[in-house]
């Protein structure tokens, strides 16, 4: 087989899959679960990207609760991840695509074992060389560390040459951007998530509607 001259990482919420009712939902049972007012989803749609305990300390949990706040989000959203989430508009066809003429990662703050799961669900796993979720790392995004943990693990499963491959960072959020720009890997915001066109413009000039649209745009490039 021939070896692929170009790696993409892709963040997985508002980037692949939309998840916003799922991850709603379970931080609504979390502040219910101890006898808190409920946010509102445009509240938690905001924090969306970020770590559990970022999320729940923006929305005023108590340091002393976060870690219990955690526990109960996750206890239910392994119940409804499947059943709630889907995959945004072109996302299969992005992941084809580039598996085309890239070797294929995910890196999200979203937990590792989850987001396999959900992308088994979609048929779609088989297709990422790695899965680097917020329990493979010490620091999420937009810390740089998730990003060359994939590429380790990308180097080890395929044993291409990291070093002479074009390297991309496919995401929606200025954390995907600034994650990109610390591991000194390029990097392509999409529309589809989280982040306005006002918001990521500030970070980046390369920006999508979508992962397709993304993906098209690396076809030829390198």
């Amino acid at each position: 087989m021939q070896s692929k001259q170009k790696i993409i990482l892709f963040d997985l919420d508002g980037t692949l899959i939309d998840s916003t009712q799922a991850i709603y939902e379970s931080v609504c049972v979390a502040f219910r679960d101890f006898g808190f007012s409920t946010p509102t989803q445009e509240q938690v749609s905001v924090q969306i990207g970020y770590t559990l305990e970022d999320m729940f300390k923006s929305l005023g949990v108590e340091e002393s609760l976060i870690s219990d706040f955690v526990s109960a989000y996750k206890a239910h959203y392994r119940k409804i991840c499947n059943e709630q989430t889907s995959l945004l508009k072109n996302a299969k066809e992005a992941i084809l695509k580039a598996y085309e003429f890239a070797y294929l990662g995910v890196v999200t703050t979203k937990t590792g074992e989850y987001s396999k799961d959900l992308l088994k669900h979609f048929g779609v796993l088989e297709y990422f060389s790695c899965v680097i979720g917020r329990e493979n790392v010490l620091h999420p995004k937009p810390h740089q560390e998730p990003i060359l943990k994939a590429l380790e693990v990308i180097k080890e499963v395929t044993f291409c040459n990291v070093a002479s491959c074009d390297i991309f960072m496919i995401g929606d959020t200025p954390l995907d951007i600034l994650a990109a720009q610390n591991a000194k890997i390029q990097s392509l915001a999409v529309l589809s998530g989280y982040a306005t066109k006002e918001t990521l413009v500030k970070y980046t000039s390369k920006i999508y509607a979508d992962s397709l649209e993304a993906v098209l745009s690396l076809v030829n490039e390198g």
